[in-house]
């Protein structure tokens, strides 16, 4: 796979876009901020569709804007993958897929029709027209047919926006595995924390046109001083477990976070599986001691790494260890105060299990039809 390399600048009147990052050649990176911050615009640039931005853009050797170069879009190989689906109503599936496959030519084949049709179980609905998909069913579609011109290298514009959140848990494990499945790196943008920690590999954290945070998911997450970028109300940290048990009867799962475990509702996963979880710092509350008689089924040893009060706001962000992760509990600074919170500090975190009912747990792939 090739890198992609940017040092962009894009101005209007009342906003500015100044990028300068060079884009790992695997997995999915996500290009996330709130709305606003310059995602889309910063898609556009690299796509071919901006003309009035300066700077540099490169695919590996290839430079695709630069001093005294320009490589309009139909060049550039690259997909790109919107919001909403834009198919051709007029089509099948089949015919909106035929199209995006006759127009890459046999040059660019390193995958076939066939093999897009598999990886993406559109094969139920190659003979029905886009208004009789689902909004789920038409964005596998679109990713399909974009799949089809042969791109090496995929934008997704907030894929999954117009989506609820039960054909978002179903669209998500088609997205995750594209890089693997196709052989290209995927560019993905999103406000969502739910879609960053189910599906990317690395953040890009954008505020106000500049970068202001990239590296891997958790550690990113777990940052106290980008609360601002994730939001008050959703910040958190992702976990990474596997599955150790499950209570069909109860159901539940229980996930080994490395030594600490996690009840959650049931994921529908086999036993051993790796696992992500987002756990949001609202959602977590902190002891001196074990507590009894609770309906809270998560209680795990912790010890305090940094205490962050909010001046001016009766808040405080708490980054606790347990085990080797990292958890961040979102509390007042008077509970702070009161329980004498200090740095290395052992506590005990408090997690309700129905704090993951509001989150995309993962899923299995349903499966591949039968050759």
């Amino acid at each position: 796979m090739t890198a992609l390399s940017v040092d962009i600048r894009v101005r209007y009147r009342d906003f500015a876009l100044d990028v300068a990052h060079d884009f790992k050649p695997d997995g999915i990176t996500a290009l996330f901020g709130p709305s606003g911050c310059g995602k889309s615009t910063f898609l556009r640039v690299v796509a071919g569709f901006e003309r009035g931005a300066a700077g540099h853009v490169a695919f590996g050797d290839e430079v695709w804007m630069g001093a005294r170069a320009f490589l309009p879009p139909h060049r550039r190989a690259v997909g790109y993958v919107f919001q909403d689906a834009r198919l051709f109503p007029h089509l099948t599936v089949r015919g909106n897929l035929d199209y995006a496959d006759r127009r890459a030519g046999p040059g660019r084949a390193r995958y076939s029709l066939d093999d897009v049709v598999g990886g993406l179980d559109l094969a139920p609905l190659l003979d029905r027209r886009p208004v009789h998909l689902s909004g789920g069913e038409r964005q596998r579609v679109a990713i399909g047919r974009t799949l089809l011109a042969r791109p090496r290298l995929l934008l997704m514009d907030e894929p999954l926006a117009a989506l609820d959140t039960r054909r978002k848990s179903g669209i998500m494990p088609y997205i995750a595995r594209l890089p693997q499945a196709f052989g290209l790196p995927v560019i993905y943008v999103t406000h969502a924390l739910e879609e960053v920690t189910q599906l990317c590999d690395r953040i890009v954290a954008l505020s106000a046109g500049r970068i202001v945070a990239a590296g891997g998911v958790a550690e990113t997450l777990e940052r106290l001083d980008l609360g601002d970028i994730q939001g008050r109300f959703e910040a958190g940290v992702m976990l990474e477990g596997r599955i150790i048990a499950t209570d069909p009867d109860w159901h539940l799962s229980q996930v080994d976070l490395g030594g600490a475990i996690l009840e959650v509702p049931q994921i529908l996963r086999e036993i051993g599986a790796q696992v992500r979880l987002r756990v949001r710092a609202r959602d977590v509350s902190l002891a001196r001691t074990r507590p009894e008689g609770l309906s809270i089924r998560n209680m795990l040893d912790a010890r305090v790494l940094a205490l962050h009060p909010e001046a001016g706001s009766a808040f405080a962000e708490v980054l606790l260890d347990i085990g080797g992760q990292h958890l961040r509990a979102r509390i007042t600074r008077a509970a702070a105060q009161q329980l004498g919170l200090a740095q290395g500090q052992a506590v005990v975190a408090l997690i309700k299990s129905v704090a993951f009912d509001r989150q995309a747990l993962p899923r299995p792939l349903p499966p591949k039809p039968a050759p």
